[in-house]
């Protein structure tokens, strides 16, 4: 049994404390200066308490500023946004529908070279989009995909780590379910949803939060399948919106648009928590 000891209980919450203050303090910056106008921002010092322009920025922000005196993007948050949503929410969904039924044939079904397949997808992750972006490139480019969702969501949608992940809890799953769904006559596909996706929730989950941030936060993909501003993703929009120097860019829209953009993944981790936490450590079965 550990002994508590006060002094160690009181500087953990004091590391921790600090900890949050560092990590909290960029980020209260960012809503102070989305509150106040661009001018008031480069002053010296800047403005530490929040202004009087709150809604001002960010309706501004939301619903672009075609009279905009920055120098950089004026298209409006809000298009940004929905277009990120629709490219994270179709990776997360595309990874993880591709990753179960991917692991369900490696684990369940007996076909030649089974061992091979599965070790061509693991030796995938040595090849990400990153490194193979030129020819990818070239066949979204060929196909006529440039500028739409499938071209921004369908190149990224497979993932060799999920597959992995699925692998190795199906290979938990007890043989005496298998052999009862086959005594009530189940076939594969009917094991797959009524048995092994509803045993898989908790790591769906899991996989859903990280894959939604990896997707949101998306730069270099988007980079180049992104050729107009009506298809820019909310990444890629905030840094359009800075096109020279301090005082050509309206960094208070700037800090709301980068604020706005924290929210949704914010929101799926917080409402997600519980679920992400049971996902990675839950060992029942």
């Amino acid at each position: 049994m550990v002994e508590r000891n006060p002094s160690l209980g009181i500087l953990a919450h004091a590391v921790a404390i600090l900890g949050v203050l560092i990590v909290a303090f960029p980020i209260y910056l960012a809503f102070v200066a989305s509150t106040h106008t661009a001018q008031e921002i480069v002053q010296r010092p800047m403005p530490l308490l929040p202004g009087g322009h709150f809604w001002e920025s960010y309706k501004t922000a939301l619903l672009g500023r075609a009279g905009g005196s920055g120098a950089g993007s004026t298209a409006p948050v809000a298009r940004m946004m929905f277009v990120s949503l629709v490219m994270a929410l179709g990776i997360t969904f595309g990874k993880i529908a591709i990753s179960l039924l991917s692991a369900f044939a490696v684990v369940y079904f007996r076909f030649p070279l089974r061992s091979l397949c599965f070790w061509a997808i693991f030796i995938t992750l040595m090849l990400p989009v990153e490194v193979r972006i030129g020819p990818t490139y070239q066949v979204v480019s060929n196909l006529g995909m440039l500028n739409s969702y499938a071209g921004l969501t369908i190149p990224l949608i497979a993932s060799a780590t999920a597959t992995f992940l699925f692998r190795q809890f199906f290979l938990t799953v007890p043989d005496e379910l298998i052999e009862a769904a086959r005594m009530d006559g189940a076939g594969p596909m009917r094991f797959f949803w009524d048995v092994l996706v509803p045993l898989s929730k908790t790591s769906i989950a899991a996989l859903f939060v990280i894959q939604f941030i990896y997707g949101w936060n998306q730069y270099l993909w988007p980079l180049l399948a992104a050729t107009g501003e009506d298809m820019y993703p909310i990444v890629i929009g905030i840094r359009r919106m800075i096109g020279g120097g301090d005082s050509q860019n309206e960094w208070n829209i700037v800090m709301a648009t980068a604020l706005l953009a924290m929210l949704p993944p914010a929101l799926v981790v917080v409402f997600m928590q519980k679920w992400f936490v049971k996902g990675l450590v839950d060992t029942e079965k």
